[in-house]
């Protein structure tokens, strides 16, 4: 009952803050960007939040907190240190800049004007809207499962809550609501982490006895054939790290801090917070070795491992129904700041970077904002689709989306930002490399190694991009001279 009380809170909340943004929100880039106007605090807390979701509580921590054990962690240390105050410390200050000066507000837009290209955007904005909504599709999968266990509702069911949910608040308010609902959000998930570990590793008898419990029982829940290897780890760290720095979801919150001054505060505020939730979640799938067994741990009909339902099935066991009721908002906060993000990034792929930008130029804000809203709803619809097929594990879903996007714009971005060397050529080539090598590697080397195909897509146009640039014409001096101004 106490879970049913507080998610009903939650949703009244959520609908009131996008009530309370849509009357602030008038113009396009008040839709999509807040109208450049977002401090540290809100800024912080939209990346990190932006940046961990049901995905990672649910599946990465599940997935690889029974596979890696305590190696696990060093994914959570991996994504504070490099995804969040490298990301921030490296691009942010350049990323507002140049947006600014190109008078830019969507990746596929900066590339268009970074590489004087006229179909640049088109490419980038179709990319983006396909390829995250498997992204998209994973988080609410990951969430499905954790409804289903909390209130013993049907999984389909809990999607469409899901949908409702997210639906309200982001199709009213835009980027206002979503950045004020980051800044809520991402408080309940510091108290539900460190709460939830906090409880969990009293039960399992204290800090000692859980690490001398999992020391003894990972070697039998995994053998030693079936352990990870370096490069493993390596890939996994390196995905979720490096490879969030060409998401555009995760760049957009750079386009949007109020002034440069925003950037060493807000890189300070997102490191802590990705460091406590990351080594939470994974500490908390880590401890699925203290409290499940061989027997015990979830499995699918084929008799494999159902790595999605770890979490689930160790929380709903071992917590108190209040603590969590807690512990849904967590993952519920989670998983709607980060759906909340893809939805605008991708709605506005087609809105700004497709129909304004190809097929209807002089359309109007009013109009733009209605479709984007319109086109919100449609993406949210088609993520419900996708997670409700049951397609693969989290993993492999999040895997396959990070590898084609950031392998496709992290190094045109990346090396876009800071030489002036790069031509249009060489943009194109990455763009087309890195997408391809996600997709084939990813069938050739398989679900089990997907976070590695990603990795090396995300690697081979760091390559490609510095030596066709070498051997093509320039862009332009005065769209040079404008971008770094």
């Amino acid at each position: 009952m106490s879970s049913l009380i507080l998610l009903l809170l939650f949703l009244v909340v959520m609908i009131c803050v996008g009530i309370w943004g849509m009357r602030k929100t008038t113009t396009l880039s008040d839709f999509f960007l807040g109208g450049r106007t977002v401090g540290p605090w809100m800024s912080a807390f939209a990346y990190g939040t932006t940046y961990f979701s049901a995905a990672v509580f649910i599946g990465f921590a599940g997935k690889q907190g029974w596979g890696f054990g305590f190696s696990s962690l060093l994914i959570g240390v991996g994504n504070a240190v490099l995804g969040a105050m490298c990301a921030w410390l490296l691009l942010a200050r350049r990323t507002r800049r140049m947006t600014q000066n190109l008078d830019t507000m969507t990746m596929p837009e900066f590339l268009e004007a970074r590489y004087d290209s006229d179909h640049l955007k088109m490419i980038s904005a179709v990319l983006i809207f396909v390829f995250l909504l498997p992204y998209s599709a994973s988080v609410f999968k990951g969430l499905g499962h954790l409804f289903e266990s909390t209130f013993n509702i049907s999984f389909d069911f809990a999607l469409i809550i899901l949908v409702a949910i997210t639906g309200i608040y982001l199709v009213l308010g835009g980027y206002f609501a979503v950045t004020l609902t980051d800044f809520i959000q991402g408080f309940i998930m510091l108290g539900g982490a460190v709460t939830m570990v906090v409880v969990l590793t009293y039960k399992a008898g204290g800090l000692a006895e859980a690490i001398r419990a999992v020391k003894a029982n990972y070697p039998v829940h995994v053998p030693p054939a079936q352990q990870p290897s370096v490069i493993t780890v390596a890939s996994l760290i390196f995905m979720t790290s490096v490879g969030s720095w060409g998401l555009p979801q995760m760049v957009q919150k750079f386009y949007a801090v109020k002034n440069e001054r925003v950037i060493k505060s807000a890189a300070v505020i997102t490191t802590v917070f990705a460091l406590v939730i990351g080594v939470s979640a994974y500490f908390t799938g880590v401890l699925g070795h203290v409290f499940l067994s061989l027997d015990t741990v979830p499995r699918l009909a084929n008799g494999k491992i159902n790595y999605d339902m770890i979490v689930p099935t160790l929380l709903s066991r071992h917590l108190p129904e209040g603590l969590m009721a807690v512990i849904m908002l967590l993952v519920l906060s989670a998983s709607m700041s980060t759906l909340a993000s893809m939805v605008l990034v991708s709605s506005s792929a087609v809105t700004i970077d497709l129909y304004k930008g190809y097929l209807h130029r002089r359309v109007s804000d009013r109009q733009s904002v209605l479709m984007m809203r319109v086109l919100s709803a449609v993406f949210i619809f088609a993520s419900y689709l996708i997670s409700r097929l049951q397609i693969g594990f989290i993993v492999t879903l999040m895997s396959l989306s990070w590898g084609v996007l950031s392998g496709a714009f992290l190094a045109p971005y990346l090396l876009g930002v800071y030489s002036r060397k790069i031509t249009k050529a060489g943009a194109y080539a990455g763009i087309f490399t890195g997408t391809s090598a996600a997709v084939i590697l990813t069938m050739i080397l398989g679900a089990a190694n997907s976070p590695l195909a990603a990795s090396i897509a995300i690697i081979i146009p760091f390559a490609v991009v510095p030596v066709v640039s070498a051997f093509t014409p320039g862009v332009s001096e005065k769209t040079i001279t404008k971008a770094f101004a």
